[in-house]
């Protein structure tokens, strides 16, 4: 592609200017702001569908991605790359919305794609993720997707969160629930359970703890759901808050800052023993849309019932004593929420007082 200040892309009916699209975005492959935008078109149908309807986050790379890039956070604000939690300043009147409300009881306009010129227009501010709420707009307190995240700690890797993964296969099987695979774009794996939407935020972290908490017993040395990282060990760790308002992972098809581009990609049950994230990328993953289109196609028509989950937390905490874990930091207190200290800071005696 010749040097040009912008581009325009038909999308759906509708134009799309996208501005310096020579702009090397992931400099070890070399790959271009346009390039990231074919990719996008090219799992179209894949991307909307993780995303339509649903208020979403955007993770924003300007500057592309690059050795050294870094992500801003809540506590250092000078990364390279952020998120974007309201809707940009001057997007286009067909770009809608959905409010949301934080943990802390301020709403926000959140992005809310309807249609894949969204996607090509949030591209071209420097979006390469898509964060979508496990809710749509209709309803957005009350989520339709239960999403597990086996999230492999030092010393585990891929294959070892896929090992828990047939196991939470199984143990879905047993409560009358089906889950849905796909790569996190790192070393993890994500599993969607859609859900009815009758249960708040708290209802379903509940549901998930229960969840976790019997995979951990019945998987004791390769899975933990200790929010404390010195207490996980060498094991998958079930990332309960997740499901904590306010809480998201990359959508499938979202493009991961990784120097090797890859991508958050849906999978069948038959292909995760023998896959490897690094197999999904923005140039393998038009290929395999093309041969085997939208593998989670359907997904959101499914809706089981959270029914036998709840049960289960409810007599974890009736006959073994089991109650809440701890939020995210940046969460107020919530009600019957357990301390949160570090066990190791929790065990230290108090400073001994000097005689007086």
């Amino acid at each position: 592609m010749s040097s040009s200040p912008y581009v325009e892309f038909q999308v759906g009916g509708r134009t799309v200017k996208v501005t310096n699209p020579d702009k090397v975005y992931f400099s070890a492959r070399g790959l271009t702001k346009a390039d990231i935008v074919q990719y996008f078109l090219a799992v179209g149908q894949g991307i909307l569908g993780a995303l339509r309807d649903r208020p979403t986050t955007l993770e924003r790379w300007p500057a592309g991605v690059f050795e050294g890039a870094r992500l801003s956070t809540r506590q250092d604000n000078r990364g390279d790359a952020f998120y974007q939690k309201r809707v940009p300043k001057g997007a286009p009147a067909w770009v809608q919305t959905a409010q949301i409300t934080f943990p802390s009881g301020r709403h926000a306009d959140e992005v809310c794609p309807t249609e894949l010129a969204v996607v090509v227009w949030a591209v071209n501010l420097g979006t390469l993720t898509f964060h979508p709420w496990p809710v749509t707009r209709r309803d957005p307190d009350r989520p339709d997707q239960m999403r597990i995240d086996l999230d492999p700690q030092p010393g585990t890797d891929f294959p070892d969160a896929a090992r828990v993964a047939f196991e939470l296969r199984a143990l879905l099987t047993e409560l009358g629930l089906e889950g849905y695979p796909k790569t996190s774009g790192g070393r993890g794996l994500h599993v969607y359970v859609p859900i009815e939407p009758r249960w708040t935020f708290t209802e379903v972290r509940r549901a998930l703890i229960a969840l976790g908490r019997e995979m951990e017993r019945r998987m004791p040395d390769q899975v933990t759901i200790s929010w404390w990282r010195e207490e996980r060990g060498q094991r998958i760790f079930i990332d309960y808050n997740q499901m904590a308002r306010d809480r998201t992972i990359a959508s499938a098809y979202s493009v991961r800052p990784s120097a090797r581009a890859t991508v958050s990609t849906p999978v069948t049950w038959d292909e995760v023993a023998d896959i490897r994230p690094e197999d999904f990328d923005v140039a393998t993953l038009p290929g395999r849309f093309a041969a085997l289109g939208d593998v989670h196609a359907g997904l959101e028509e499914r809706q089981f019932s959270l029914e036998p989950l709840i049960e289960m937390a409810d007599r974890d905490e009736r006959d073994r004593g089991l109650g809440d874990l701890p939020y995210p930091p940046d969460f107020p207190k919530m009600p019957g929420e357990p301390m949160r200290v570090m066990p190791s800071r929790a065990r230290k005696p108090p400073p001994e007082q000097p005689a007086g």
